[in-house]
């Protein structure tokens, strides 16, 4: 086994949203550098696909299938992760989405805000002792540039008084900066690291289920140009094992480099009072 194909060699590694897109490509990128994978889904069929595939090329993997816009599945997924998983060496925050019109979950909350931040938020909360115990360990959360437009309404997080699409994934986006940054601050001093990235603009069905006007309009036209969801998984992949980055926490990365993201990312005081709430809204002490 060669260096790149066994850095991961002997660690266990669980990526959210791995059926398709940029979340498949990590987890195949992973398993193909030695990585033990526990990989998440919505389909029991499509999720178990990939883990065949990652079995097919000699790899091992692990299933499990949850739709992370239920916190009742995401506690389920953790209890299951922490009941097979023995050691979590990397946490890959990868299951996001995008709808034009207002969606509520099971929970009566907005869908986008539900799944892109309180669920990333709220399974990496239930999976970071087990993180600690494992250490070193990395905690790698798939934001977007979006972050640059996003504002967060701590007054309308969910988009009740006012809907838009863009705008809430863009908040979302955000949220993932501001999280990852308070995160990291939390976690001074101990062997766990949090980072966060943009994956660039990948060729996936991302927000085919109720796309915007930029969906049907713009993303055809682009398409030729976008990245392949293998180029837009390095990243990722980068963060996830790099043995450079072993200490490297709360930095944003963009194709594959340090970035610095929006001004507002940076607001402390902003990010400690979304915590608080979503603590709240996910029923986690604040």
């Amino acid at each position: 086994m060669d260096e790149i194909h066994g850095l991961m060699a002997g660690k266990t590694v669980l990526v959210t949203g791995a059926t398709s897109g940029i979340g498949r490509a990590t987890a195949i990128g992973l398993a193909a550098r030695g990585a033990h994978v526990a990989l998440t889904g919505r389909s029991g069929e499509r999720t178990q696909d990939v883990a065949r595939e990652i079995r097919a090329s000699g790899g091992t993997a692990d299933a499990f299938v949850a739709d992370l816009s239920s916190q009742a599945q995401v506690r389920q997924l953790a209890d299951d992760v922490l009941h097979t998983c023995p050691r979590l060496d990397v946490l890959v925050n990868n299951v996001g989405g995008y709808w034009s019109t207002r969606h509520l979950t099971v929970d009566g909350l907005e869908r986008t805000f539900a799944l892109n931040h309180l669920a990333p938020f709220l399974l990496t909360n239930l999976l970071l002792d087990r993180l600690a115990r494992t250490g070193p360990a990395r905690i790698v959360t798939v934001s977007s540039q979006a972050q640059a437009q996003g504002r967060i309404d701590l007054d309308d997080l969910q988009g009740e008084r006012a809907y838009s699409g863009s705008r809430a994934y863009n908040q979302s986006k955000l949220a993932n900066v501001m999280f990852t940054y308070a995160l990291a601050r939390k976690l001074r001093g101990t062997w766990v690291t949090a980072t966060v990235l943009h994956p660039g603009v990948v060729n996936t069905s991302f927000g085919a289920d109720d796309p915007g006007r930029i969906q049907r309009v713009l993303v055809p036209v682009i398409r030729p140009f976008m990245k392949t969801p293998a180029q837009g998984a390095a990243t990722s992949i980068h963060l996830a094992c790099a043995p450079e980055l072993e200490h490297v926490s709360g930095v944003f990365f963009a194709h594959g480099k340090p970035k610095r993201s929006s001004e507002r990312s940076y607001d402390e005081a902003v990010a400690a009072r979304l915590w608080e709430l979503s603590a709240d809204l996910v029923g986690l002490p604040g």
